[in-house]
């Protein structure tokens, strides 16, 4: 009997397994090699033990996190065995299964091939400069229709959640000098997001043609409306001059519906005509005005988008050498740190934060460059209490205090230095100073820094450039970073907000 439903097993799951979608399917289980399962004919192929997995990304996500039950993998989390001889994407759950007493850990791994996912992403798209692509949760690319144009017109998982979470899930954003428009689609069950890109000139060039077929058709219902009037001038001239005045006033402020008419006549109809073109006209500029405003808030997005950690790859490298020397405290300290310094910056969408979480965040930026650096930096904090709840842009601290080392003190000699952050309220102003005894900025330079022109290789220059522009963009010109330095001394920056209102209390999510 068990003979024969091994059989049927085997057979059912070669009958999935069609060479186009679905290329195989393997369960491996955390039993002994020794097992008959993994010898017997009928289930040897199907049924492997658990050390032919343990050489694969997804196993170590499995164990990294008991909370993953399910996992859709590309290609990037299996083993080069895995691609070579089952399949490049997989789909992967955990179960269990009692043996001798306890219960024992068994993964289902269902592959199949991306090219099906790639030919549905090229044959739906209209233009050879259009792409398509899948990410997943970890950044991971799962599937493109261009290989090359993915690479130039890349989002970041989160840039793509956040624009869909705050329903803006179709932007404008310039690349190479050119406008493109970004479209998001979120796939929820694997938690994966389709990225649609599509150049704006075609579309520019239909919406052109759009308005000159609009233009035509108002100037044809102008010339009919005229021809009308002229025809009827003797009879129903007091009806005409008021549909001519009431005409005429689009000169001077935007287009106002007449009364309806009570006949059914000619008139009555050009009056309703004009009615119906004054809505259409006023929908018009409605969606004009929008489309300006979302301009605004993606140009926003676009410069936020920008200020990214510049030292993950160096602090990532230091982890590793530290686990390499089997410091195995001073790793998990810093691997603390690093999250708890990317949870600060990604935890929540809203892009305001508290003064007291900026200084958080930048005092866990600070102990990261510490160890990298072998403590050769002092932090000193004097901000007083009442400051603590004030409401600041995300990232505002970091750039400055990353410029302050970078540049600051890792140029003097011998390289150590101190940081020192205060701050207090002046009128209805709030003042953050950073100074810094690096080696200062010479003056010619000091306009260059806040223009975005500065020559930095790090790109700390245009974080500094996009911080001072966000604050502006937020609440005006006279707000932002002020530069004072002394070349040999250090740098003060200065940093100025609006004291109208504190942010509320916000937790973690």
């Amino acid at each position: 009997m068990a003979s024969a439903l091994t059989k049927a097993f085997r057979e059912q799951t070669k009958k999935l397994i069609d060479g186009r979608l679905i290329t195989d399917i393997h369960i491996y289980m955390d039993l002994p090699k020794t097992q008959k399962i993994f010898s017997t004919p009928d289930t040897s192929g199907i049924f492997l033990p658990m050390n032919e997995a343990q050489g694969a990304y997804w196993y170590g996500i499995f164990k990294g996190d008991p909370a993953y039950n399910v996992l859709y993998c590309p290609s990037f989390y299996l083993s080069p065995y895995e691609i070579k001889n089952y399949g490049d994407l997989a789909y992967i759950t955990k179960s269990s299964v009692f043996f001798e007493g306890e219960y024992r850990t068994c993964y289902t791994a269902v592959y199949y091939s991306k090219d099906s996912l790639t030919r549905l992403l090229t044959d739906n798209l209209t233009s050879q400069s259009s792409v398509a692509y899948l990410i997943n949760e970890r950044n991971s690319l799962i599937a493109t229709s261009d290989q090359a144009l993915t690479g130039i017109y890349h989002f970041e998982y989160n840039t793509v959640r956040n624009s869909f979470m705050s329903s803006n899930n179709f932007i404008l954003k310039t690349v190479l000098d050119k406008d493109v428009y970004a479209g998001f689609y979120n796939i929820r069950k694997a938690e994966w997001f389709m990225v649609v890109i599509m150049p704006s000139q075609p579309i520019v060039v239909k919406s052109i043609w759009m308005m000159v077929g609009f233009l035509l058709v108002y100037l044809a219902c102008i010339v009919i409306a005229f021809f009308i009037a002229t025809l009827l001038s003797h009879s129903i001239t007091n009806r005409i001059s008021s549909v001519i005045n009431q005409m005429a006033k689009v000169r001077t402020g935007p287009p106002a519906a007449l009364p309806a008419s009570d006949s059914h006549d000619e008139i009555g109809n050009l009056i309703d005509t004009y009615n119906y073109m004054t809505k259409a006209m006023n929908q018009l500029i409605e969606e004009q005005a929008k489309a300006s405003e979302d301009l605004r808030i993606a140009e926003f997005n676009s410069l936020q988008a920008q200020i990214n950690p510049h030292f993950l790859y160096n602090t990532m490298d230091m982890i590793n050498w530290l686990a390499q020397q089997g410091r195995a405290e001073e790793v998990s300290k810093a691997v603390q740190d690093l999250s708890r310094f990317y949870k600060l910056t990604l935890s929540r969408k809203e892009p305001i934060s508290t003064i007291e979480d900026e200084i958080e965040h930048v005092e866990t930026y600070v102990r990261l460059q510490n160890m990298r650096f072998n403590g050769i930096f002092n932090f000193l904090i004097d901000i007083p209490d009442y400051l603590m709840d004030y409401s600041i842009p995300k990232l505002t601290l970091q750039p400055v205090v990353e410029n302050a080392i970078l540049h600051g003190i890792l140029g003097k000699i011998p390289k150590t230095g101190t940081i020192v952050l205060t701050g207090w309220l002046e009128e209805n102003t709030v003042v953050l100073l950073i100074s810094d005894d690096g080696v200062g900025i010479p003056p010619e330079k000091l306009p260059a820094i806040l223009a975005g022109k500065g020559d930095s290789k790090t790109g700390t220059n245009v974080a500094i450039y996009n911080t001072h522009r966000r604050l502006q963009l937020f609440y005006g010109p006279k707000y932002g970073l002020t530069y004072k330095s002394i070349p040999g001394e250090g740098t003060d920056v200065e940093i100025r907000l609006p004291g109208d209102f504190k942010a509320p209390h916000q937790t973690d999510v």
